[in-house]
């Protein structure tokens, strides 16, 4: 009998020290729980956005911090479905998906981080150095489909574009192709090819001397020729730089943006903080965008 209440007596305390031990466990975890932010979206931000948090993660190592890609479309329904903290985008949000968020309880909250050239790159065999934006818009639209048109050589276009889900994508086609003008209904030649990524474009452009692709300043690499253009036949042509875009003499720039559901509190609104900082701002030089302080 004594030994049946011994055993009894063990298996008691050794199940109470367990029970212990796993609760201690479980309050050490719940005490510091890392801080996590979602971050998904355009293409052309997303190694800005790495950069970023690679470093603010250094200096905030309680804080974990998700960046992917995917285009400024993928990002912005993200946020719409409430599967993100900030959504990334090289162009403003549309009506339609601000109607469709507040449908589904979502306020988003534009953010602007930073400001972007876009530029168009041909490979160095091309002797065409400068276009204005209506040889381009009719180059993409299928009025102009070789070289010779505008003063190259005789040789078909390759036209190379980001993917519809792209905000560049988006941004070529209103501030370009359709010069700005809301009842411009101008498109894409059919026989555009369509690129998933920017480091696509670069590389077909490397490879191809016929071809003519357009990319984010910070993504064009210094064995490719960026073209001075033009507004008007007879204007001043530009080249895209940081002087270029702060001075507004380049035609082809535009802010880059995050969107948050609503105004950003806690740790979301300490990192947003953050990015517009000296420290920050300068990441974005370095990388080729244009700080917005």
């Amino acid at each position: 009998m004594k030994r049946v209440i011994s055993i009894i007596f063990l298996a008691t305390f050794l199940s109470l020290l367990l029970m212990s031990c796993g609760s201690s466990s479980a309050n050490t975890a719940s005490d510091s729980p890392a801080q996590y932010i979602e971050n998904k979206g355009s293409d052309t931000i997303v190694n800005l956005a790495l950069a970023w948090a690679e470093k603010y993660q250094t200096d905030n190592p309680e804080v974990r911090i998700s960046v992917t890609g995917g285009g400024s479309g993928t990002g912005i329904a993200a946020l719409i479905n409430g599967t993100v903290d900030i959504a990334n985008a090289s162009r403003k949000i549309k009506d339609e998906e601000v109607a469709e968020a507040q449908s589904k309880g979502i306020t988003p909250v534009e953010h602007i981080i930073a400001r972007d050239a876009i530029a168009v790159i041909v490979n160095p065999e091309n002797p065409v150095r400068k276009l204005t934006l209506q040889q381009i818009a009719d180059i993409y639209s299928g009025k102009i489909t070789n070289w010779a048109g505008v003063g190259g050589e005789d040789r078909p276009i390759v036209k190379l574009s980001r993917e519809t889900n792209s905000g560049t994508h988006v941004y070529f086609l209103e501030t370009v192709l359709r010069l700005g003008e809301k009842e411009n209904k101008t498109l894409f030649s059919t026989d555009t090819l369509l690129l998933p990524s920017s480091e696509g474009i670069i590389s077909e452009v490397r490879t191809n001397p016929n071809a003519i692709g357009y990319d984010g300043l910070g993504y064009v690499p210094d064995d490719l020729v960026m073209i001075a253009i033009a507004e008007e036949a007879g204007g001043n042509y530009v080249l895209p730089s940081i002087a270029t875009v702060n001075d507004k003499s380049y035609p082809i720039a535009r802010d880059l943006y995050m969107y948050t559901n609503g105004e950003a509190t806690g740790i979301l609104k300490e990192y947003l903080d953050w990015l517009l900082n000296t420290e920050a701002q300068q990441i974005v030089a370095e990388l080729g965008f244009v700080p917005v302080k």
